[in-house]
């Protein structure tokens, strides 16, 4: 019977699973060559000093590249949602004052400043939790 093999392939039958297996190993192996010549905005030495000063060595500058595009996606992540805060509460302000349309239209081309209010939230999304200190208060 053909079904009847009970998972076990012959020589001459590929299954899926080897080919998407292969297929995604190619795919890994490409990226580490592209992630050789990539310079990520965060220098190698700078994560190579705080992961040594955390307790984790390597030799492979792959590593250390993987984990600075790890952390600058992760800032990235962190300052677009306190860039979201920080436009929810100037919306909030603006709509609050019932501006004309002339005012709308600076809204639009308005610059938006990182302040401890706005980045404050973004990162309590991430479980890290930020206070001024005391003598600020």
């Amino acid at each position: 019977m053909i079904g009847d093999n009970f998972g076990i392939h012959r020589g001459g039958v590929r299954s899926s699973s080897t080919a998407n297996e292969e297929r995604s190993g190619q795919v890994l192996s490409d990226f580490l060559v592209q992630l050789e010549d990539y310079t990520p905005t965060i220098p190698d030495a700078v994560t190579s000093y705080y992961l040594n000063s955390s307790g984790f060595d390597t030799s492979d500058p792959r590593i250390i590249r993987l984990i600075s595009i790890a952390v600058q996606k992760f800032i990235a992540d962190v300052a677009n949602d306190a860039l979201q805060h920080c436009k929810t509460r100037s919306s909030n302000t603006s709509s609050a004052s019932h501006g004309s349309s002339k005012n709308q239209k600076g809204i639009k081309d308005r610059k938006y400043n990182l302040t401890t209010e706005d980045l404050a939230p973004a990162l309590n999304d991430y479980g890290i939790t930020v206070r001024k200190a005391h003598y600020f208060v």
